[in-house]
C-alpha cells in the first residue's frame, strides 16, 4: 500500500469530508434517500475533522467469550424486528492488493479474537471476500467518508440513553497495512455491537427477570455491512436499527429536557420533617404552604397550621394513592406528593427507552397494548386509540410477563382450571383441614389418567374467569378475562392477580375485538351476554392480533406530558442496576433460566403420593380409596390434562384466581 505518512493521513481525511459533504448535498436534492431507511434525527454534534479522528482513540476491546443465549425467530405476523434495507449496491469496491491480502490474512488469524459471538467472524468474511477484500473504514491510509460519518453519529448516541464511550473508534494512526487491517476490523466490530443494542437491546432481558420473553431477530452483520455501504450515509443506516415508534421518539425528546432541567426550572419539593397531625395543640409547619399548594387547596400562604382541611385532603390523597396514614404527612405521602426528581425522570426514562428496544420493531398497526404500571389495556386500529379500559394486573410476587403475543380467539363461558401452584400451596392445605372445603364453594375435581388431581371451576356467573376470556397462546400461561370482583377496578393501584389481566369491561371489549376481526358478523355486547350458559363457546379469529404486555413506567400522554408510574415489579431498578453495574461487558449476551410457571412436582399433585407411607390423603373423599398412600402410577412423558372444550387440545394452567377464594383460603 502507498505510503502511511501522517500528513498523507490529515489530508485525505479533508478531503473525505469535503467529498462526503458535497455528496450529501447532491443526494438530497437530486437522489433523496430511500423511504425504507428512516432519517434519525440530527447527533446535536459537530462531525469531526481530520484532527479529531487522528487522536489517539481506545481500541475495541473483544467482547467476552460465550454461548450467545438466541432465541427463535417470532412466527406470528407484526412481531419481527426489520433490519434496515439498503440503497442500489454501488459499483465492485477495489482495494489496493497489499491492503486486501493483509485484511484477508488479519480475518483469518485475529478474526476469532475480534469477534467473539459466535457466527460474526464468518459473516464478517462473507461480506469482505464478496467487496474483494476492500476497506470500508479506511481510504488511502484515512479514514473513510462512511467511517467519518459512522463516528459522529455514534458520538451522539447518548440521546438514546446509550453510552458513546462503549462505541469506540480505534486508532486510525497506523503507518502500516497490518495494523490499518486490524483497525478497519475493529471499527466493525463496534459497529456491529451498535447495531445489535439498538435492534435488541443494552441489556439482554432475560439479565432482568425470568418473567421476560421475547422472540427477536439476531443481527446479521453481513447484512449491516452491506447495508451500512450502501445507504446514503452511514448515519441513516445505523439510525434505522433503533425503533421508530412514535412513543420511543417522544420519550428520547422527553429524556433531553429532563437532563436539560434542573435547579430552579425544577418543580418545588416538599421537604423532610416530622409527621404532622392534627391535635389538641395546633402544629405548624414551613411546609405547610406548598403542601397546600400541592393538594390544590387555596389559602393564606403565610398560614403554616396543619389543620382539619390540610388534613382531610392528605387523607383523600392517601387513600386515592393507597398509602398508609389516615391524614398525617408522613415521609411515604411526601415522597408520592414530590413524585420523582429530574434526575430519576431521566433513569427511568433511559429504562423505559431500553425495553422499547427489546420490544418488536413492527407493533401491527392494529394491536393491544398492556401498560403494566399503568393498570391499562388499549386496543389500537390503523395506529390510532380505537378502545380502552382499566385492568387488574398481577401481584408484585405474581407478576405479569412482559412480552409479546397473538390473540387468536375468544372463550365465551370459560372454565377456570386451576394452577398446579394454587393446588399445591394453597388448596392441599385447605383439604387437609377440611375435605368438603373444595366442593361447597363450587369446584370439582377429578383424578386425570397419570394420577394427577385437576380442580376446575365450571362456567358460571361466580367463575374466577368471569363470562368471557381472551386467549393469546403464550409460555407464561396468562390471559386476558373477565372478573366477579368489579370493586377492585375503583382503586388507583390494581395489581391484585396471579399473573392474568383482569378486564373492567370485557364484553366491549371482546364487542371492539370482533368488530375487527368478524366486520359482518355484528358481534355486539349484548349478543355475546346472550351467548351466556353452562358450555364453552370458542369465537375464532380469522386474522390474529398482536399483543403486547408492557412495562411503561414512563410514557408521553396525548397531550405531549410526561407521565412517570411507579416501579410496581422493580422492573426499573433491576435493569438500572445493569445498566451503572460492572457486569455491562457481557450485559447484552443472554442467559439460560429456569422455566417459568409453578415450580410444583407433578408428583405433588398425584391421588397416590410416592414415598410416605404415613401419609394422609386429602384426595381419600373424593376418589374413594384408603388414607394410606400406596405407589405412584407411572409418570407420562407429556401432561394430559387439557381444557374442556378446547377444540386445539391445548394444556391450560392459569395462573389467576378470585379473591373470595384467597379469602376462604388465607
Amino acid at each position: 500500500m502507498r505510503g502511511f505518512h501522517l500528513d498523507r493521513i490529515l489530508a485525505g481525511t479533508a478531503l473525505a469530508l469535503v467529498l462526503t459533504l458535497s455528496g450529501q448535498a447532491n443526494a438530497q436534492s437530486n437522489n433523496p434517500a430511500p423511504a425504507a431507511i428512516p432519517v434519525p434525527e440530527p447527533a446535536n454534534v459537530p462531525p469531526p475533522n481530520a484532527a479529531d479522528v487522528a487522536k489517539s482513540a481506545p481500541t475495541v476491546t473483544p467482547a467476552a467469550q460465550g454461548t450467545t443465549f438466541e432465541t427463535p425467530r417470532a412466527a406470528a405476523p407484526n412481531t419481527t424486528a426489520t433490519a434496515p434495507a439498503a440503497a442500489p449496491a454501488p459499483a465492485a469496491a477495489s482495494a489496493d492488493p497489499a491492503f486486501a491480502e493483509k485484511l484477508r490474512e488479519t480475518l483469518t488469524s485475529r478474526g476469532d479474537r475480534i469477534f467473539s459471538r459466535k457466527g460474526d467472524k464468518a459473516s464478517v468474511e462473507a461480506f469482505y471476500r464478496d467487496r474483494n477484500y476492500a476497506p470500508l473504514w479506511v481510504s488511502d491510509g484515512a479514514p473513510s467518508a462512511r467511517a467519518v460519518e459512522a463516528i459522529a453519529y455514534l458520538r451522539g448516541v447518548d440521546a438514546d440513553g446509550l453510552e458513546p464511550s462503549e462505541y469506540p473508534a480505534p486508532d486510525f494512526r497506523a503507518t502500516d497495512p497490518a495494523a490499518m487491517a486490524e483497525a478497519e476490523l475493529k471499527f466493525t466490530d463496534t459497529v456491529l455491537t451498535f447495531a445489535r443494542h439498538a435492534q435488541n437491546g443494552r441489556v439482554h432481558w432475560s439479565r432482568v427477570s425470568q418473567d421476560i420473553f421475547y422472540n427477536q431477530d439476531p443481527v446479521e452483520p453481513a447484512s449491516v455491512l452491506a447495508g451500512i455501504a450502501g445507504a446514503r450515509t452511514a448515519g441513516e443506516a445505523l439510525g434505522s436499527y433503533l425503533p421508530q415508534h412514535e412513543q420511543y421518539k417522544a420519550l428520547k425528546a422527553k429524556l433531553a429536557e429532563a437532563r436539560n432541567q434542573k435547579g430552579d426550572k425544577a418543580p418545588a419539593r416538599i421537604g423532610a420533617g416530622p409527621v404532622l397531625k392534627t391535635g389538641k395543640v395546633l402544629v405548624q409547619d414551613e411546609r405547610v404552604p406548598l403542601l397546600r399548594e400541592k393538594l390544590g387547596l387555596e389559602g393564606d400562604k403565610s398560614d403554616i397550621t396543619y389543620d382539619k382541611e390540610l388534613e382531610d385532603a392528605v387523607a383523600r390523597f392517601q387513600k386515592r394513592k393507597q398509602l398508609a396514614g389516615k391524614g398525617e404527612l408522613n415521609a411515604a405521602t411526601i415522597a408520592a406528593l414530590n413524585g420523582p426528581s429530574r434526575e430519576r425522570d431521566a433513569d427511568i426514562i433511559v429504562a423505559n427507552l431500553e425495553r422499547w428496544r427489546w420490544m418488536p420493531h413492527e407493533l401491527g398497526k392494529t394491536r393491544v397494548v398492556v401498560n403494566i404500571p399503568d393498570f391499562t389495556l388499549r386496543l389500537y386500529r390503523n395506529d390510532q386509540l380505537y378502545w380502552n379500559t382499566r385492568i387488574v394486573v398481577g401481584k408484585p410476587n405474581l407478576p405479569t410477563p412482559i412480552m409479546s403475543a397473538t390473540m387468536k380467539f375468544i372463550t365465551v363461558n370459560p372454565t377456570w382450571n386451576v394452577p398446579p401452584s394454587i393446588i399445591a400451596n394453597e388448596y392441599l392445605p385447605a383439604l387437609r383441614n377440611d375435605p368438603d372445603a373444595i366442593r361447597r364453594i363450587g369446584l370439582k375435581m377429578e383424578q386425570n389418567p397419570d394420577g394427577t388431581v385437576r380442580i376446575y371451576q365450571p362456567p358460571g356467573e361466580a367463575n374466577a374467569l368471569g363470562r368471557i376470556r381472551f386467549n393469546f397462546p403464550n409460555k407464561f400461561l396468562v390471559y386476558q378475562h373477565d372478573t366477579p370482583d368489579k370493586n377492585l377496578f375503583a382503586h388507583d393501584k390494581r395489581a391484585y392477580s396471579h399473573g392474568c389481566m383482569r378486564v373492567q369491561d370485557p364484553l366491549m371489549y371482546g364487542e371492539k375485538l370482533l368488530s375487527i376481526v368478524l366486520p359482518n358478523e355484528n358481534y355486539t355486547s349484548e349478543r355475546l351476554r346472550k351467548m351466556f350458559g353452562g358450555s364453552e363457546v370458542n369465537i375464532d379469529f380469522p386474522v390474529h392480533i398482536p399483543v403486547h404486555l408492557t412495562y411503561q413506567s414512563a410514557y408521553v400522554d396525548e397531550s405531549g406530558k410526561l407521565v412517570v408510574r411507579d416501579d410496581v415489579y422493580g422492573r426499573d431498578a433491576a435493569l438500572l442496576a445493569i445498566l451503572k453495574g460492572n457486569d455491562r461487558r457481557v450485559a447484552d449476551i443472554g442467559i439460560e433460566r429456569s422455566p417459568t410457571g409453578s415450580g410444583i412436582s407433578r408428583d405433588a399433585l398425584r391421588f397416590n403420593v410416592p414415598g410416605s407411607s404415613d401419609f394422609t390423603n386429602p384426595f381419600a373423599s373424593w376418589f374413594g380409596g384408603g388414607p394410606r398412600a400406596t405407589a405412584a402410577a407411572p409418570r407420562p412423558s407429556q401432561p394430559v390434562a387439557q381444557r374442556p372444550g378446547d377444540r386445539r387440545g391445548n394444556r391450560v394452567s392459569v395462573r389467576d384466581e378470585p379473591s373470595f377464594i384467597e379469602r376462604l383460603f388465607r
